[in-house]
This record gives structure tokens, sequence and C-alpha cells, in this order.
């Protein structure tokens, strides 16, 4: 078990709050940004220290009062959002180089379905090629904790998608902690067991995603941002999930083109179509 404990005061901000992760739990760290997601990944790395509290896994003592662990030290693996690969070397020399273990090396290549790329050096690779590289080479030692801060956030949806599902391979096939920092509803709903919701320092709320994020009020709107195409006398054309609708609409001289228009129904119009 993970257990997080500390304060943490810079630049106006102070950081104070405590949790506890169970072994082999996928949790995200949701909230605004500024709000000290990232700060807590940092604290449980070793990459900062806190003012005071302490720091644990299953025993080991990664900061208190007498204790600071590097982050060598620390069975953690961390993936940063700019990846952080070396230019000089090719994929496979970036994974050998965290640990000298060809068999693992090609086992989590092979996973990530990179193979055919380890001789292939980072500027010849796609942003989701260098985002598994980097995942990959996090994994090289084994770490018992994995860190995420927004790996996936520079991708688009169906690349997103795609390594989402890679992430819950990695996860159920080597059973590590894994703690998400995210702003992806959807991300976290997929991925995550549960929530720890951050803002200005503190956990404000948690819970499941379902318990945070789901909405099963069938009588509450659901609103649905749109982009203005055209402007007629009594409507606007508009674009919304790459389909072009016309809606009547009233007070049409407050609109422009371009302009980006909320479309609002209740849940319960909705349909779902096969």
């Amino acid at each position: 078990m993970i257990h997080f404990h500390c304060q943490k005061s810079f630049d106006g901000f102070k950081l104070d709050l405590e949790f506890k992760i169970n072994n082999g739990e996928f949790v995200a760290l949701y909230g605004k940004s500024g709000s000290g997601k990232s700060t807590i990944l940092r604290l449980l790395a070793g990459f900062d220290k806190p003012d005071s509290g302490a720091i644990s896994s299953d025993g080991a003592i990664y900061y208190n009062k007498d204790i600071f662990l590097p982050p060598q030290k620390r069975n953690i693996g961390y993936l940063f959002q700019d990846y952080a690969l070396f230019p000089n070397m090719s994929v496979i020399q970036n994974l050998l180089f965290a640990k000298n273990d060809i068999k693992f090396a090609t086992e989590l290549l092979e996973l990530a379905e990179l193979l055919e790329f380890q001789n292939a050096y980072p500027h010849t690779l796609s942003g989701g090629q260098k985002q598994r590289t980097a995942l990959a080479r996090a994994l090289m030692r084994r770490p018992k904790i994995l860190l995420l801060d927004e790996p996936l956030s520079a991708l688009d949806a169906k690349l997103r998608i795609k390594l989402q599902d890679y992430l819950s391979q990695i996860h159920k096939k080597y059973n590590m902690s894994i703690i998400l920092v995210s702003h992806d509803k959807h991300e976290i709903y997929r991925l995550a067991n549960h929530i720890y919701e951050i803002d200005n320092g503190k956990i404000i709320q948690s819970g499941t995603p379902k318990e945070l994020f789901l909405n099963s009020n069938l009588d509450q709107n659901i609103n649905l941002l749109a982009t203005i195409l055209e402007i007629n006398s009594q409507s606007i054309t508009c674009e919304y999930a790459n389909q072009i609708y016309k809606i009547p609409a009233t007070n049409i001289n407050k609109f422009k083109i371009g302009d980006t228009i909320t479309l609002s129904t209740q849940i319960s119009n909705l349909k779902v179509d096969i």
C-alpha cells in the first residue's frame, strides 16, 4: 500500500493532503491546472522534497523527518509529458539504458507493437510510437508504482483510445499500482478504479469514476457544443460531431459565423442507434 501524507509550499501555493492507494490499483488525480496534481507525482518520485509529512510504500519509507530516499532508490517508473527520450539512442538502446535486460526489453517492445522499430531513432517515430517507447522504458525496472503525467494529452482522439487500451493491458499484465494525472474524464472513466479530485492543494472529493462522473438523472439537460456555419433570418446552420444541422433560432443578430454555441436537450430525449 502507498501512503502519502505531505505538506509542500512554494510561490504562495500550499499542498496539504493525505491518501492511501492499494497495491495494483489504478488511481487518477483529477482537477484543474495548477491544483497540485503534478506536484504530488514529483513528491512521490523524489524529484521534489516535501516540507513535512511522510511517504511510504509497503513499509519502505521514501520520506519522513529523518529520511529522504533519492529517486533512483524508489521502485517507481515515471512517464513525462514530453517523453524525455534520448535522441542519440535507438528505441532498444533507450530501453536498455534503463536496465540491461534484452529479453524483457524485447517483451515490452512486442507488447507495444514496436519490435520492428527497435533500431529506429526518436526523431523518426510518430507521437504514439514515442509515447509507447517512453512507457516501455519506464517499465524496464519492473516498478511497483508507475506515475503518468498526462501522457496522452498531445495525441489525437483515435490514437488516445488505442493507447488507453495499451495502458489497460500493461496494468493487467504487470499488476502494478498506477497513478494517472489527467484532465480527460473519458480517459479516467475508462482506466481508473478510483479518483482523487484535487483543488488548490487539497483533496475535495474521492470515489470511483461512476460515483464522481456518471450522471443518471435523465431529466437533466445535456449541453453539446456546435460551430455556426451559416445564419439565416430564422435559423442557424451549425456543425456538431462532423454532422451539419439547420436549427430554428431567435435573437439571430447576436450570433456570427464561427461562433461556438450550445445545443441543449434533455438526456431522456437522446437515442442510441447502431
